[in-house]
C-alpha cells in the first residue's frame, strides 16, 4: 500500500513481511518482533477475522500476551464465519473491542489533546 509508505516510510520499511504462513505467530519474525516490543498488551486486526486474526490472536494469547481484537477492523466473507471467530477467540480467552470503544479505552478523557484529535475522527 503505497499509502502507507509515503504517511509511515519508518514504519513501513520496518513491517514484516510474512511469508504465507496462515497463522502471523507461527512466523518466527513476526512473533520475535512482537515479543521484542517489551509490551504485554497487544491490540490487534487483520485482514480477516476467521483466517488471519484467530490463530495469532490465540497463539499470542497461549503465549502469556494480554489481546484485544478490534473486531470491526477485521471481517470474514460471511456472518457464519465472523461469527465463529468471535466465539473462539473469546472462548479462549482473547478480549473482543470495537474501533470506538477501543480509540475511547485509550484517549481515556475527550477533552484532553489526544481526544481533541480522537473524538471528530469517530464521529466523522
Amino acid at each position: 500500500m503505497p499509502e502507507l509508505a509515503e504517511i509511515a516510510p519508518d514504519a513501513f520499511g520496518a513491517r514484516i513481511k510474512r511469508k504465507g504462513v496462515v497463522n502471523a505467530w507461527d512466523d518466527k519474525d513476526f512473533a520475535n518482533a512482537c515479543r521484542n516490543t517489551g509490551k504485554r498488551n497487544f491490540i490487534m486486526a487483520g485482514v480477516t477475522t476467521d483466517v488471519c486474526m484467530v490463530a495469532p490472536a490465540i497463539s499470542a494469547l497461549q503465549e502469556g500476551f494480554n489481546v484485544q481484537v478490534v473486531c470491526d477492523a477485521c471481517g470474514s466473507s460471511n456472518p457464519i464465519a465472523e461469527e465463529m471467530s468471535w466465539r473462539r477467540m473469546q472462548a479462549a480467552g482473547v478480549r473482543l473491542t470495537s474501533t470506538n470503544a477501543m480509540v475511547a479505552e485509550l484517549v481515556k478523557n475527550w477533552a484532553s489533546p489526544a481526544g481533541a484529535i480522537a473524538f471528530p475522527l469517530l464521529t466523522a
